[in-house]
């Protein structure tokens, strides 16, 4: 019988997690910044459960006091795409980290399985600083499309219900959805040009709208009221007819205010 401590066993398991999806996390907000899209839609974590690692093991024949080495994914991180062309350029910028290493790959969506399942698995060594020292963490990470994934989540419920052994009916069904998963994926990324167009004019006019309403607060600051009030009404007018032309033209007029106002609140000789 295992009498180990299990929480203090899982310790750098959970460390391990949270570290990857901040790294992954700020990974997705500097490729967005520099290149004004990314291929990361988000990230999550999880810690395996107990049960789970001890069915696992069994099924493996893999002995207690090797659960580090023979289980793979007791930390386990999902990267979720929009296109499957971003997964392989996510994998990539994985590859090229210093900070982790990269044993092995299964692509299965090359290569999906017999049940339909799709996605694209790393496992890594993961060195996490514990209050002991440095560990050596063995992690999997799964990249996805959002399509690959709703698809894994509603099988692995599934799964879990009839404890794998499910109807062959269920299984045909849950094949045909695979299917249908994968030529979604297909049809959005035939029209993944015309989705990135309409996703950046979307941002581009929603950060219009936010600069434009600070700027305008901004105005009362420099006790400018009713130029506050006037560039306020004009956007309510501007906001109901969706001329986005005309929010640029007002978040211009709106900046030169407070540029003049800047420079007349400025101490002379200055």
């Amino acid at each position: 019988m295992d009498v180990r401590d299990w929480g203090t066993f899982l310790l750098p398991y959970e460390q391990t997690v949270e570290e990857l999806k901040v790294k992954f996390k700020t990974m997705r907000s500097e490729l967005k910044k520099r290149e004004e899209y990314t291929p990361i839609e988000f990230v999550t974590g999880r810690v395996k459960r107990l049960s789970s690692i001890l069915e696992k093991a069994q099924r493996l024949n893999v002995k207690m006091e090797d659960l580090e080495t023979g289980i793979e994914d007791i930390a386990g991180i999902r990267i979720m795409c929009q296109f499957v062309e971003d997964i392989r350029r996510v994998a990539e910028y994985i590859r090229a980290r210093k900070d982790l290493e990269v044993l092995y790959e299964k692509d299965y969506i090359t290569n999906y399985k017999e049940s339909g399942y799709r996605s694209f698995h790393m496992i890594i060594k993961y060195p996490v600083q514990t209050a002991l020292g440095q560990k050596i963490v063995l992690a999997e990470i799964q990249i996805r499309t959002l399509a690959m994934n709703f698809w894994a989540t509603i099988e692995h419920s599934l799964n879990y219900k009839y404890r794998e052994s499910l109807p062959d009916e269920m299984r045909l069904r849950l094949k045909t959805a695979a299917e249908a998963a994968s030529i979604l994926d297909s049809e959005m990324s035939s029209i993944r040009d015309e989705i990135l167009e309409a996703q950046k004019t979307f941002e581009e006019n929603s950060n219009t709208t936010t600069q434009l309403l600070k700027a305008i607060h901004q105005l009362y600051f420099y006790h400018l009221v009713n130029e506050a009030i006037e560039s306020q009404e004009r956007f309510n007018q501007i906001w109901q007819a969706q001329d986005m032309e005309a929010m640029k033209e007002l978040l211009d007029h709106v900046r030169g205010l407070l540029s003049k106002a800047k420079k007349d609140s400025l101490p002379d000789g200055l």
